[in-house]
């Protein structure tokens, strides 16, 4: 007789082959047990097994149903769906934008501009190209140091770099309690705990990091203090403050992530109220484009020695060609013109996203580029990603972004940025659609 793995591999393998798809539901395990000839408590631990696998997901009163994926770790965002919409990924694209990328390259491609653009460069990058970061983050008369810059091929392997520098293996970091899944990648792969901290509508809660820091000690604090991802939500300058004031009583470094905080320039970062123990990574992949882009952090001078051996242990200095046409571009205006016209991208898009997601519980800036919706029961996060990808929309599940083992809130994120404005309309029309039906009259279709 079968044992219950090998009925699990069974179903595994139709799952694998599109024989049953995502937000299929299983026969109730009775039905099951019978079919298969086998005792209820056999058939019991089969879907056990299969949940333990992350394949399938139980619903209270409804029965079990294959996830539309395994489940979600950090790597989450890290590639395309597949999906026909992808509001997965989210790297914004505006018209205008390979023009302009492509008369800025095109300066690059002189014999001896492009000799000199193919030579390596290391983590300190070149001087010009450390006062065009300074100038690129500069906010309400505040502008870093260029001297305090360094650079990576990504923001990804600058906040990796950061985190190994300050967070040795098996030490405590603190994340919001919802944050970006590459991070929790990076932790895993460094050893590193994840510490989830509290947010509210105004961000991450100051009171919830002493508490934290009272347990045991935080070797720093990861943070994305404006457009937080998912949760698009902005500190205000006052609570801002009040996190640099427990940040410096604690003797806590903070790790800022102002990957978006392009779209939102007018809010000073961490970095300038407490630069004395912020490193603010930030990158161009958002800017530009995410195949032209380059990742820098600012850093006080006591770690950066630290963060510079961290990325060349990583082999992740930056591609000299991509700096030199980040220079070049910014010089030109290039950058700021995208940059203006992605800010007025992303406004279209909530506006869209507001005509059909109106009457939902959707948290949004209007100057975001994704939106956090609390979704309607009975629907749960998983199947409603499962019945989004029968109709060809890939959005992504709150578990994606949730630190630890607290309750996950029953929601998903999308992404604005990816497909055109007219792919978008129609997606949402869609999604506001199935969110407007039942599951069981979705899925069972």
């Amino acid at each position: 007789m079968e044992s219950y793995r090998e009925l699990a591999d069974e179903v595994a393998a139709d799952i694998a082959a599109g024989r049953l798809r995502p937000g299929d539901r299983l026969p109730p395990q009775r039905d099951y047990a019978r079919r298969r000839g086998i005792a209820g408590s056999t058939a019991a631990r089969v879907y056990a097994e299969l949940t333990r696998r992350g394949l399938t997901v139980g619903e209270v009163g409804r029965g079990t149903f294959v996830r539309a994926s395994g489940r979600r770790q950090g790597t989450a965002l890290a590639e395309p769906s597949g999906s026909g919409v992808d509001l997965e990924l989210n790297y914004p694209v505006i018209p205008e934008q390979a023009r302009l990328l492509g008369d800025g390259i095109r300066r690059l491609l002189r014999p001896d501009v492009l000799e000199a653009a193919m030579r390596p460069v290391g983590a300190a990058g070149t001087p010009v190209a450390r006062e065009v970061v300074a100038d690129l983050l500069a906010r309400r008369g505040w502008r870093p140091d260029p001297a305090r810059t360094l650079f990576a091929g990504n923001g990804r392997q600058a906040i990796a770099a950061v985190v190994a520098a300050l967070v040795p293996p098996g030490t405590r970091l603190g994340v919001e309690e919802l944050t970006y899944p590459v991070v929790k990648t990076i932790a895993a792969r460094l050893g590193v705990t994840l510490v989830p901290l509290p947010v509210d509508d105004e961000g991450l809660v100051p009171e919830a990091v002493e508490s934290a820091a009272r347990g045991a000690a935080l070797k720093a604090v990861y943070l994305q203090p404006t457009l937080h991802n998912p949760l698009s939500v902005s500190m205000p300058v006052e609570r801002r403050a009040a996190l640099a004031a427990v940040f410096a009583r604690l003797d806590i470094p903070v790790i800022e992530d102002g990957i978006w905080s392009f779209l939102r320039d007018e809010l000073p970062p961490i970095a300038a109220v407490a630069p004395e123990r912020t490193i603010l990574v930030d990158s161009l992949s958002k800017r530009l484009a995410p195949g032209l882009t380059v990742g820098f952090a600012v850093v006080p001078p006591a770690v950066a020695p630290g963060v510079t051996a961290a990325l060349h242990s990583m082999g992740a200095a930056p591609p000299r060609f991509a700096l030199e046409a980040a220079v070049r571009m910014a010089d030109d205006g290039v950058v700021e013109a995208l940059s203006l016209g992605k800010r007025r991208d992303a406004e279209a898009r909530q506006r869209i996203a507001a005509r059909h997601l109106g009457g939902f519980a959707v948290r949004a800036d209007p100057r975001s580029y994704y939106c956090w919706w609390e979704l309607p029961p009975p629907w749960r996060a998983d199947t409603f990603v499962a019945a989004a990808a029968r109709h060809g929309i890939a959005v992504t599940p709150a578990a994606a972004f949730a630190v630890g083992d607290h309750r996950t809130p029953n929601a998903v994120r999308l992404g604005l940025a990816s497909p055109p404005a007219d792919t978008l309309e129609v997606a949402l029309a869609t999604l506001a659609g199935i969110a407007r039906a039942s599951p069981d009259d979705v899925l069972s279709g």
